[in-house]
Order: structure tokens, then C-alpha cells, then sequence
């Protein structure tokens, strides 16, 4: 219960897909959320039906999956929900009035959304679902037509219609793209549809990668163009990443993946309503429910290096009181000195995090124990994340000493 009591109290507030299993590990139940950690908690702090008691009186574990967006999490529920079988999903599995996605068996397949599964014996369709939120699923199906382009008319005219214009459907009515071409990016949707974001990115990089080869550049760019529209949408089961985070992990030489980063910046325009911020990011995204404001508190003058020390400290007193999550990596905006000002707080604390910090200008990264700072390639993946929670980090001190200095305004 301990173990599941952590797990509740570290959800990100983020959309995703939970996962909860009994004593056996054996999932029972899968749900999405548009936020993770209000939705799993509420299980667990308010009234329930009996039957959803009875459910939660089984849960020993829990899982989840991060989305990019509530549509998202919904394709991968269901997904989820066909390839575990969970007990408590058995209305959602058996209910025939929830929507679903229909690839026809054709040359040149129809993909549309019906609200009704077929069980004739010639009808030889491929079936997606059932989706619980049909406006969820409408946005889901517009997203992955931009991102990969098909037919959705029943009949094909015999010219070429305003989708093709818009690059929404690739043309097979003015014979545009061959039924072998059309059949592999049919295929693709049910890699997609099926979840399986990893084995349809590699297929998408192969294919690119041949292109490129055989300089037919255009087509290279249009599938980077495709390859980088599915990392959006499927951000945290994509392995790029996860290939960011492996990445940092060997450039870094950390112990551990660092699958939680924590990012602190200190903001003094001109030495006026000092702050500093600090951004929280699971698994490459940003877990906003743990993001942090620090007004500081003991320093009166400018002085970037107390200010840091003093939100450190702040920070990581607060950690090591109430027994939180313990960040894998903590990443400073500035130079090697900023990252020794902050080791020097959390050593005092008797606490050991890998601490790495990044400095304006050539993104040199400065790391513990490391003289010369680590030069990373403008398109390393590992550089990637660093500056996007760096940035992130910024921005965050930057909208709050913002507020402050308008505050000061008003309230004189």
C-alpha cells in the first residue's frame, strides 16, 4: 500500500492512459485521463459505487502512459483495453453504440468513423475501438489525416477533390499513388492505431533514410515532416523521447535515466522582485503540477549565485522534509559556477543528485567533477530536451516575476 501511496502522490498532471493492477500484477482496469494525477487520485478520495469499490479494493499497482493530448490517450486506451483484456473494461469491450474507426477492404481503402461494428461474415473490415468520447475521436482522426492522408469518400470522383488540394488524401482517384504505396500507408495507420509508435517510427526512418540515398530529397523531407508530426502526437511512446533521455543518460554518464528533471532560473531584471522558478519534467514532458515559484527571501542585492543557493536550498530541505520524489537529474541555467553554487547547497544536505548545467550562448554543458564542459552537436537528441527544459525553466521565472512587478505597480 506504501508503494502504491508513492506512485499516487508522483502522477504528473498530464494527459495519459493509467493502468491498475491487482496483487498479481495483472491489469484489471485502464482508463484515460486529462489529467493523470487529478483523475487517478479522485479514485481514492471520494465516494464510489459500489461496483468501482469493488474494483479499487482490488488494486495493488498501478501503471500509465503519457499523451500529448486527451484524443491521443484515447487511441492508446483503447489499444490498451484490446491487447490486456482488463475485467472492469468488459461494458466498454461488449457496448456496440460507442464509435469506431473502419478501414475498408478495397484497392484503395476508406478510412471513416462508424458507430456501429459489423459481425457480418463477408464483411471483411478492419475495426479500431470502440472510443469512448466521440469528439475526442473526431479530433484524433483529424490529426492522424494530416499526418498520414486518406481516403474518406465512398465513391471516388473522377477528379481530384479539395482533400487533395489540402494534402489530406494522397489522389488514387487521378491515379496519383499506386495501390502498393496506398496499402503501405494503410498500414501504417493500424501500426499507429495499434499503438505500436516505436515500430512505425523505425519503419519511417528506413524508409527515409532510402530516400535520402537515392536522392529523392522531396520524399525524404515529406516523411521527416511525417516522422516529426508522430513524435508530437505520440510524444511519450515515440522513442524519440526516450531516445532524448538515453541520450543524456550516456552523454552525462548518469547512473540512472533521468526520467525526472527538475530546472531552476533566477529572474532580477535590473534587480527588482527577484525570483526563481522551477520546472519539473517526467519522462520529457512537463509535469506542471509540480512546477515551483520561489520569491527570494535573504538576499537584498544582485547577486545571481545567493539567489540560486538560496532556492536550492529551499527546494531540496522541502525534498528531504516530506520525503518527495527525488529528482534523477537537476539542471541549472548559467555556467560551472552555478552548478558548483548548487552541489555546494544540496551537498550540505547530505543528498547526492547529478547536477548538470547549461550556459547561454554555445549551450556548453558543465557536469560534476568534469573540468572542460561537454560540446554537444547542435542536433544531438540529448541537447534537444536539455533545451527544452531550460527554456521552459525561463519562461516559467520570467510570466512570474512578471506578476510580481505588475502587483508592485497596482498596489501602488
Amino acid at each position: 500500500m506504501n508503494k502504491l501511496r508513492n506512485e499516487l502522490a508522483s502522477l504528473p498532471d498530464s494527459p495519459g492512459v493509467y493502468l491498475f493492477k491487482d496483487i498479481s500484477g495483472k491489469v484489471i482496469y485502464i482508463g484515460k485521463a486529462k489529467s493523470l494525477k487529478k483523475r487517478v487520485q479522485s479514485y481514492f478520495s471520494r465516494y464510489l459505487s459500489a461496483k468501482t469499490q469493488a474494483m479499487i479494493a482490488k488494486v495493488e499497482d498501478l501503471d500509465y502512459k503519457l499523451s500529448s493530448s486527451e484524443s491521443q490517450a484515447q487511441i492508446l486506451e483503447a489499444s490498451l483495453i484490446k491487447s490486456h483484456q482488463p475485467q472492469y473494461n468488459v461494458s466498454l469491450k461488449d457496448d456496440k453504440s460507442f464509435p469506431w474507426i473502419k478501414i475498408s477492404d478495397e484497392e484503395f481503402p476508406v478510412v471513416s468513423i462508424v458507430r456501429r461494428k459489423k459481425n457480418l461474415r463477408g464483411d471483411k473490415a478492419l475495426y479500431f475501438g470502440p472510443y469512448t468520447n466521440a469528439t475526442l475521436l473526431r479530433q484524433a482522426f483529424k490529426m492522424i489525416r494530416r499526418t498520414f492522408g486518406f481516403r474518406t469518400c465512398e465513391k471516388m470522383p473522377g477528379e481530384a477533390c479539395l482533400y487533395f488540394r489540402l494534402k489530406l488524401c494522397p489522389g488514387p482517384c487521378i491515379n496519383k499513388i499506386k495501390p502498393s504505396d496506398y496499402r503501405e500507408i494503410i498500414n501504417q495507420i493500424c501500426m499507429f492505431l495499434d499503438s505500436k509508435f516505436e515500430e512505425l517510427t523505425k519503419f519511417l526512418v528506413s524508409r527515409m533514410d532510402r530516400a535520402a540515398a537515392d536522392k529523392r530529397f522531396e520524399e525524404a523531407a515529406g516523411i521527416r515532416d511525417q516522422i516529426n508530426a508522430l513524435n508530437s502526437i505520440a510524444q511519450s511512446n515515440a522513442p524519440f523521447i526516450s531516445n532524448e533521455i538515453r541520450d543524456l543518460k550516456k552523454l552525462l554518464n548518469l547512473r540512472s535515466l533521468p526520467n525526472r528533471i527538475e530546472a531552476f532560473d533566477i529572474s532580477n531584471i535590473s534587480g527588482k522582485e527577484a525570483t526563481g522558478s522551477m520546472v519539473s519534467f517526467y519522462k520529457g514532458l512537463p509535469d506542471k503540477n509540480s512546477y515551483r515559484h520561489f520569491r527570494i527571501k535573504t538576499v537584498q542585492e544582485i547577486d545571481d549565485y545567493k539567489m540560486l543557493s538560496e532556492v536550492i536550498k529551499r527546494r531540496y530541505t522541502k525534498v528531504k522534509k516530506e520525503n518527495l520524489p527525488v529528482a534523477d537529474l537537476v539542471l541549472i541555467d548559467g555556467g560551472r559556477s552555478h552548478l558548483l553554487t548548487a552541489e555546494r547547497e544540496i551537498r550540505k544536505l547530505g543528498m547526492e543528485i547529478p547536477i548538470a548545467s547549461i550556459a547561454k550562448g554555445r549551450e556548453n554543458i558543465y557536469m560534476q567533477n568534469r573540468k572542460k564542459p561537454i560540446k554537444l552537436n547542435s542536433d544531438t537528441p540529448a541537447l534537444n530536451l536539455i533545451r527544452r527544459v531550460r527554456d521552459e525553466a525561463h519562461r516559467f521565472a520570467v510570466a512570474y516575476h512578471h506578476i510580481l512587478r505588475r502587483k508592485k505597480i497596482i498596489g501602488k
